[in-house]
């Protein structure tokens, strides 16, 4: 039998938990003698590295579609302590670091999250979309991912998007951010916009950097485990330079590992855990 967590035996302990966590997540930032990016322009970059953009609607949640409305209302709160950010040479960007105060003047709305296994609403429900698109956009930069956690389960299907399985990056206050730190001698910028059906990234930079970045997906099976359905699916990247020979490399980033918690398409075969793939 799976152990209780102890605010789960005793519900009253959860305000005091929640504020130690989050008293030491952001003590433990401040002394990690790390730099973190804060600084925004409003004169954009003249290089584009990357961009991309997703649908702000998933109809395939079950829930009623005025959490998708307070999503998009979240996710404008919090794209506003991000828009235009530079990260300088030496920076790290923190995704809570920035957003901590973005519902301070304007409350989040209940939105979908994920408490204890369970798909629910709560205030600032669906920042993930926000974490899942700038990952998205950091796995197309020469910067280092420091911090990234995947989504345990997979409750509905993905909307459409240009990046493949697996790249995906769930964030928590006081308990999983997303971190990337600028390793290079350049500076990068971010910029996030909304229409009226999606929200766009772009990634860019101060200088030609005369590479393109590709990332795809490898080797993805569905196998069985005690009664689960999951996924397992190899996330690549290929770098290609340009200059007076071109060159590219390959290299498997991670193998990405999710539970499956919706009714996948009849043509997918699932297997067994612990049987061979070809």
């Amino acid at each position: 039998m799976k152990r209780k967590r102890i605010t789960q035996i005793f519900p009253w302990l959860m305000p005091i938990r929640k504020y130690q966590r989050l008293a030491c997540f952001y003590m433990g930032m401040k002394f990690d003698r790390e730099h973190y990016a804060a600084t925004k322009k409003e004169i954009l970059l003249p290089y584009e590295l990357f961009e991309s953009s997703c649908p702000l609607y998933n109809y395939k949640t079950g829930f009623d579609l005025v959490y998708q409305e307070n999503k998009v209302f979240n996710l404008k709160l919090a794209a506003a302590a991000i828009d235009k950010l530079i990260i300088l040479p030496n920076e790290t960007f923190s995704f809570w670091k920035l957003v901590r105060y973005a519902d301070k003047a304007i409350p989040y709305k209940d939105g979908l999250i994920m408490i204890n296994g369970k798909l629910t609403t709560a205030p600032g429900g669906g920042l993930c979309q926000l974490s899942n698109l700038l990952y998205w956009m950091f796995l197309h930069s020469p910067l280092t991912i420091v911090e990234r956690h995947g989504h345990t389960i997979k409750d509905f299907p993905d909307p459409p998007s240009d990046a493949p399985i697996g790249v995906d990056a769930t964030v928590s206050e006081g308990w999983l951010d997303l971190k990337v730190k600028n390793n290079t001698k350049e500076t990068l910028q971010i910029q996030i916009t909304f229409d009226q059906n999606c929200i766009n990234g772009r990634l860019l930079i101060n200088k030609d950097c005369k590479k393109s970045y590709e990332v795809l997906n490898g080797k993805t099976i569905y196998y069985r485990s005690n009664d689960k359905i999951f996924e397992e699916v190899e996330v690549i990247s290929k770098v290609i330079s340009y200059g007076s020979i071109s060159n590219s490399a390959t290299r498997l980033l991670y193998k990405n590992k999710c539970e499956i918690g919706y009714q996948l398409p009849e043509n997918i075969s699932i297997g067994e855990k612990g049987f061979h793939y070809e």
